[in-house]
């Protein structure tokens, strides 16, 4: 299969790319700055990407959600996310040979806080600004759905890998002993080792049976506190400070109810796949990640 891949200089994007490869695909990547080789081909939200010849699209175009958010940022966080999936479905439909999947990115966000209900692909959309963007990405790739067009909605969870994201981020206090819980501690949180994640948006792009949403997050949620023990276990640290949560809005503004609110998601449909989970365990998947 020839996969094309956007946002495949992020995190998730060049680890997906590298196993494709080693399953034998061949892989074309997209940035708005592409080296000159004929595995790069340029892709901006101002015009559709060149799809010539692929038979898959993984798209992972987006701004990073971390951070401060300001009314500029949440436009980027939005903007980015909807208009690059819309030049993508455009380049699809106006395809003499459209790709047969597309695989769009989405976000265990687009459920809301749901306490400590256990939630599936079936619960309904929650509030607030992250489920309205993920709301309103998953309609923009919905519109590529044909009877020859699979569309997956790959709902990601906190992915865990050293090399980058929330996990990179904690290990310096951690290691310092200066970790500690989020809030009361209470929360869930889906997690998902790298590992997995590529290969379960793998499986999607090669399983015709896998369509609609499907959780990208481990069997086992845990609780914030509960994550916060594992990891400085793992570490052989302490975790004896805690961040109040009213020091999170402060800091954080909007972006603090992303770590404030409780999602305990499973992969319902992954299940029904078979999925193989390497790593469906949390202290299984931080020993994996942290003792190499």
């Amino acid at each position: 299969m020839k996969i094309a891949i956007t946002g495949a200089s992020g995190l998730i994007g060049r680890h997906i790319a590298v196993l494709a490869r080693q399953r034998g695909h061949e892989v074309i990547s997209y940035s708005r700055h592409p080296p000159e080789s004929p595995d790069w081909r340029r892709f901006t939200p101002d015009a559709p990407p060149d799809l010539t010849g692929c038979d898959g699209v993984l798209n992972l175009a987006g701004e990073s959600v971390a951070g401060l958010w300001t009314s500029s940022k949440r436009r980027a966080i939005r903007e980015s996310r909807i208009l690059a999936t819309r030049r993508i479905v455009e380049a699809i439909q106006s395809a003499p040979h459209p790709p047969r999947v597309l695989l769009n990115a989405s976000a265990v966000g687009i459920y809301g806080d749901t306490g400590d209900s256990a939630i599936d692909e079936s619960a309904p959309h929650g509030a607030g600004f992250l489920a309205e963007v993920c709301e309103a990405w998953e309609s923009e790739a919905l519109r590529a759905a044909t009877a020859s067009v699979r569309v997956v909605l790959l709902r990601t969870g906190l992915v865990l890998s050293p090399q980058g994201g929330a996990l990179k981020a904690m290990l310096p206090a951690f290691r310092l002993g200066l970790g500690g819980r989020l809030g009361n501690g209470r929360q869930w949180i889906p997690w998902i080792h790298m590992e997995d994640e590529a290969a379960l948006a793998l499986a999607a792009l090669e399983t015709d049976s896998i369509q609609g949403p499907l959780n990208a997050t481990a069997p086992n949620p845990v609780r914030n506190s509960d994550f916060t023990a594992a990891l400085a276990a793992t570490l052989r640290r302490p975790a004896l400070f805690a961040v109040p949560a009213f020091a999170l809005r402060a800091a954080l503004g909007g972006f603090a109810a992303e770590l404030l609110e409780s999602r305990r998601v499973i992969p319902a449909a992954a299940a029904k796949a078979a999925f193989p989970f390497r790593f469906p365990d949390l202290p299984a998947a931080l020993t994996s990640l942290l003792s190499k």
